[in-house]
């Protein structure tokens, strides 16, 4: 999986032609939502039934589509201009010596966005379920509107950034989703909530919309196969502590709430 990523951006961006790869950014990382709200679906049809051994069954399935992609989707015109010329490629020590830069940059990048992604997504349900209460449907309900989100903003965000600017669709996005935390959050009735998530998730996977492109331009030619998959992986390993953070300070946020509630002067 963490091979796929990184090639499966360069052979879209590498195939298309520049002012395509803003829209062709959004659509290609909002299979990860699409993904997502397949797997919502799946888990409330499949998991009340079968339980969580066959969701594991069920998401092997879409690997078989490698098959198909070996057999008949070409390699990049880039890629095959590339094998007729001389190659510039650089060993890795060269290459860390002359872009060590833009790589700290990048990493540094992939590692926030990570934290960002995993942060509002992982334990969404968990919190749906545990803090508000509801139910495996109404929480798998609510995961497909908000990845229906998710999808819209990857690839409307993806499309603007063509114009707006790479960088500056991300902070755009970014800043609002730091404002919709309280509706995503702390929304007293469900509709308002429902919203929130929705807005969350359109905001946190519209700056995602602009990833593939944006490392894609970011990388030096000849590393655009290796470039954007160790960077975008190196933030994942970053932030893979984001579920136990998370985990810790939900625990102890409610172990304080708790005791606070226990000192109160009204319970005397």
């Amino acid at each position: 999986m963490g091979g796929e990523w990184g090639l499966g951006a360069s052979l879209a961006m590498e195939s298309l032609p520049a002012p395509a790869r803003g829209l062709a950014s959004g659509v290609l990382q909002q299979g990860y939502a699409f993904g997502f709200l397949l797997a919502a679906v799946v888990y409330w049809l499949v998991f009340p039934h079968f339980g969580w051994r066959a969701l594991f069954v069920v998401g092997a399935l879409p690997a078989l589509l490698v098959l198909y992609i070996r057999a008949h989707v070409p390699e990049s015109p880039v890629w095959q201009r590339q094998q007729r010329t001389a190659s510039d490629s650089l060993g890795m020590i060269p290459f860390m010596k002359e872009h060590w830069r833009v790589f700290v940059y990048a990493v540094l990048l992939m590692t926030a966005f990570n934290y960002m992604s995993h942060g509002t997504q992982d334990l969404y349900p968990t919190f749906l379920q545990k803090q508000r209460g509801l139910s495996v449907n109404q929480t798998a309900s609510i995961a497909i509107i908000y990845n229906l989100g998710a999808i819209c903003g990857g690839t409307l965000l993806g499309h603007f950034s063509q114009s707006w600017g790479r960088r500056r669709t991300i902070m755009i996005a970014a800043v609002l989703g730091i404002l919709l935390i309280p509706a995503w959050i702390f929304s007293p009735a469900l509709p308002l909530l429902i919203a929130g998530g929705f807005c969350m998730q359109f905001m946190v996977q519209g700056a995602w919309g602009v990833v593939p492109v944006h490392l894609n331009e970011l990388s030096p030619p000849a590393w655009r196969g290796t470039f954007p998959g160790v960077v975008y992986q190196l933030g994942n390993f970053f932030s893979a502590n984001a579920a136990m953070l998370q985990a810790k300070l939900a625990d102890r946020f409610v172990r304080q709430t708790v005791s606070r509630i226990m000192r109160s002067p009204w319970l005397a």
